[in-house]
């Protein structure tokens, strides 16, 4: 066998990626792990608020532009385990009703063509893999689910069990947040999370935070049959002279052209950049892109609607760890609106440095300092609707182009409304500030954590690029692995639900190669 030729290439090391390659690396396949970046330095800048939300010391410096061709700087990071180096790893389940078409006040938010039973099992899969602490039962949008959380819930700090306290006097239902840290309350001194202040968005220095380059793709490279290159940049994939198969996929690595082949090519870049890599890899069998007879590759790109709002406290906040408590009383509506809002949860604790990055209008009295110290700092989460306006290009230079346009704007105006009115009556200043966390740039756009939706999968190869496997319709040995699958953004974080879904690609990818079984019982001899 060429040591240029694998079973499988798995383009990327994210959520996705990085999952998929732990799932196949019992299998005893030989694999190929192309990564675009590095492994985040471990140094003392993981931790400080000024290098991560002022200098964006670890954000991309390559530029994009906007539809319309102004520069657009991204808020994304380009490392082994992908942007999970750098999430709050808020791991949500969407809800079974995420999966069926959905009414909005912005439009219809189709269905998929797989179901939330189709997946459930790979929730729980993936809910062990990230190490998730939650309740059952005490979200009322949680679907139903096999077993309970593998790891009790992440406690609140006393400001947030006050705040928990008193909106359930009110009537409300807060919950735990699913949070896939590696915390154990219980044995504090053995703890590898110690509940730090320097989580939601920065890299875990001391790698307890449950992200996929520390729980899929570390365990993973164990395994002789996997290999892993950095600084490997996927220019693009050739195919077969019928198109029907990737044939070479072309990389530069060190300034260097190398070219790799496999039985099977994973393509798990982020939503934005897989697209991008499937219409740079136009040819004559496919002039408008790779896998893209639908037209649909790059459409209908999804983010979600997301704003960073605080609410100061007449009393101070000394918590560390804020982000535990999450509200979702709203998210398919209300008496008051009858479509869905969106979800309400916490951001890590916001400090007078990471405000001056994008200072807000100053309340009348106060400092950076004293917001940062009385504030309350609320992520809200409402969907966005796929739009086939909203799409991922390449200018004539070969750059990314990103148009976005954002929609279903008042469901999040009522979301903002409805946090504004319950929290007016719980010792909070009665104006809520908004917090542009992403230097320079609104979060619509420049802010793609979220992002999915370019490389939709369906039934029908007119009008979805995958079909229910993830393998393109047009392409008999490319799959897409990350969020460019989803149909919808749902109103919950990805993560969870793009790993859960490489983990179902995986078993049958491993039917596919023929070796599910031999790779369970080399799992299971690990476990």
């Amino acid at each position: 066998m060429s040591d240029t030729h694998y079973d499988v290439i798995i383009i990327g090391t994210g959520a996705g990626g990085g999952t998929l390659a732990w799932k196949l690396a019992p299998s005893g396949l030989r694999i190929l792990l192309l990564e675009r970046g590095g492994f985040v330095p471990r140094e003392k800048a993981n931790w400080s608020s000024r290098a991560v939300n002022v200098e964006a010391r670890y954000h991309t410096k390559e530029t994009w532009t906007t539809g319309d061709g102004h520069p657009l700087h991204p808020h994304t990071n380009y490392y082994v385990g992908g942007n999970t180096k750098f999430y709050g790893a808020a791991l949500f389940r969407m809800r079974e009703a995420d999966f069926r078409p959905l009414a909005h006040h912005g439009g219809i938010s189709p269905g998929w063509p797989i179901g939330y039973a189709d997946l459930e099992p790979y929730y729980t899969q993936a809910e062990r893999l990230l190490h998730v602490h939650g309740e059952r039962g005490e979200d009322p949008t949680d679907p139903a689910a096999a077993s309970p959380y593998p790891y009790a819930p992440v406690s609140h700090e006393p400001r947030i069990q006050r705040l928990h306290d008193d909106l359930v006097r009110a009537g409300h239902k807060p919950f735990h947040t699913p949070l896939g840290v590696m915390l154990d309350e219980q044995r504090p001194d053995d703890s590898p999370c110690i509940r730090c202040e320097t989580c939601d968005g920065f890299p875990c220095l001391i790698h307890a935070k449950a992200d996929a380059e520390v729980c899929c793709v570390r365990p993973a490279l164990a395994h002789p049959n996997v290999t892993l290159l950095t600084g490997a940049y996927v220019e693009r994939l050739e195919t077969t002279p019928s198109g029907r198969a990737v044939s070479r996929v072309h990389v530069t690595r060190n300034g260097a052209q190398e070219t790799f082949s496999a039985d099977l090519v994973v393509v798990s870049c982020g939503a934005i950049n897989s697209a991008a890599l499937l219409l740079r890899s136009a040819s004559e069998q496919h002039p408008t892109g790779l896998a893209n007879r639908s037209d649909v590759v790059g459409r209908h790109y999804m983010g979600h609607v997301n704003s960073v709002l605080m609410a100061l406290s007449r009393e101070p906040n000394p918590t560390v760890f804020q982000k535990s408590l999450s509200l979702n009383d709203f998210y398919f509506g209300d008496d008051d609106f009858a479509y869905p809002m969106g979800h309400i949860s916490f951001v890590g604790k916001l400090d007078a440095v990471a405000l001056s990055a994008g200072a807000p209008p100053f309340a009348p009295g106060f400092t950076l300092e004293q917001m940062a110290r009385h504030s309350l700092d609320f992520w809200l989460t409402s969907e966005d609707l796929p739009d086939p306006a909203n799409r991922v290009t390449l200018d004539k230079s070969g750059r990314i182009a990103l148009s976005y346009t954002p929609n279903n704007d008042e469901a999040h105006r009522r979301l903002i409304a409805k946090l504004k009115s319950l929290l007016q009556h719980l010792d909070l200043h009665p104006h809520l500030i908004p917090r542009n966390l992403f230097v320079g740039q609104r979060i619509p756009l420049a802010g793609v954590a979220h992002q999915n939706g370019t490389i939709r999968f369906g039934h029908d190869p007119a009008t979805s690029a995958l079909d229910v496997h993830c393998k393109a319709h047009d392409v008999d040995n490319l799959y897409v692995v990350d969020g460019s699958f989803f149909c919808s953004s749902a109103a919950v974080n990805p993560a969870l639900t793009i790993a859960a879904n490489a983990l179902r690609v995986g078993d049958h990818l491993l039917d596919r190669f023929g070796v599910r079984a031999s790779a369970q019982a080399e799992a299971a001899s690990h476990a």
